[in-house]
């Protein structure tokens, strides 16, 4: 099983939960262009009390266009993370997009179609930032030592490659590190993830996977952002390569899945997502939901499903940097059937 995805593999969708059990049926629907002049503000909260800035039915495709995580203020190499972003200002989301119909106790599906780099020569930044990654001090992980060094990294890509310096050149796998509903009364930044979805940096949440998100306030108040052209495992140093995008997206609603946690399907598996700390907590949410959707909606026993997945599951590390960090376990299709 490759757990990233290949680029824009749509065709399998068709056959899926969300075409399935979706509220759309399938439908081409409405599409919906969301600028970067009609979003306006952009939002740092993921919650219940921001004003709605489109309203679409099940079913309909929206053309979302995303700013970088640092909403594009770093633009030299030689700028200053530090001198130049203010904390906790970053990761800027667009939305919130209302689906009709939605209510608690119902689940948002969003299918990613694709993602184009934004611009007339698409660039891509990562940096060092201060008391920020996994392997210096942070506010969270208090140490004496000093902050590592700040640095920035411009980086050229297209939609085949990222082109990471004369003698790296890594392919383009973008996926959206940000994807939300908003939790039922807390208003919750945008860098943090939890059961709601949010900031969860999943390399595999890319073009020709559909993500399931609980709905916990009405219409679901959907909020996409923090493009990445790729990223590792872990996203180590804190920061992807952080690109301007064209996301096209389209979102049904399935009623009546009062699901705990965000999951995922792609063509060859499924994957449910935690988000905690310590990170080991993080894969026991990931795999006990795992385990409750095969239960619930494949047939198997809870705990024949716990001694196979000791077998067969494969692990996702999503980042293990930001306030909470994200696990995703899986499973493929073909021991579902």
């Amino acid at each position: 099983m490759e757990m990233i995805t290949r680029l824009y593999p749509n065709e399998w969708v068709s056959g899926s939960l969300m075409y399935a059990r979706g509220v759309g049926g399938g439908s081409s629907g409405v599409t919906h262009e969301l600028t970067e002049e009609m979003q306006g503000t952009y939002h740092y909260t993921i919650g219940p009390y921001s004003e709605p800035v489109l309203h679409i039915a099940p079913g309909d495709r929206v053309v979302v266009e995303t700013r970088d995580a640092f909403e594009g203020k770093i633009t030299r190499e030689s700028d200053v993370p530090s001198e130049i972003l203010e904390m906790p200002w970053l990761n800027p989301q667009c939305g919130p997009i209302m689906v009709d119909g939605a209510e608690k106790g119902d689940v948002l599906a969003v299918h990613i179609e694709k993602m184009l780099p934004r611009g007339p020569n698409p660039r891509g930044t990562c940096c060092m930032i201060k008391e920020f990654g996994a392997l210096t001090g942070t506010a969270l992980t208090a140490t004496l030592n000093e902050p590592l060094p700040e640095k920035v990294r411009k980086i050229e890509l297209d939609e085949s490659n990222v082109y990471w310096s004369d003698r790296v050149t890594l392919p383009y796998r973008p996926h959206i590190g940000t994807l939300s509903c908003s939790p039922e009364i807390d208003s919750i930044n945008s860098l943090t993830p939890d059961n709601h979805g949010g900031n969860m940096d999943l390399p595999d949440m890319g073009p020709g996977t559909v993500t399931y998100l609980p709905v916990r306030s009405p219409g679901g108040r959907l909020f996409i952002g923090d493009a990445h052209a790729c990223q590792g495992d872990g996203e180590v140093c804190g920061v992807a390569v952080e690109y301007p995008t064209t996301t096209t997206i389209t979102v049904d609603l399935i009623k009546g899945w009062p699901i705990e946690w965000p999951r995922l399907e792609a063509d060859d598996f499924i994957m449910a997502i935690g988000s905690t700390r310590p990170l080991e907590d993080a894969a026991r949410i990931a795999y006990r939901e795992l385990i409750r959707w095969m239960a619930a909606d494949y047939g198997f026993d809870q705990w024949d499903a716990y001694m196979m997945l000791s077998q067969c599951g494969k692990v996702r590390l999503g980042n293990f940097v930001d306030p909470k960090y994200t696990v995703g376990a899986a499973v493929p299709k073909k021991y579902l059937a």
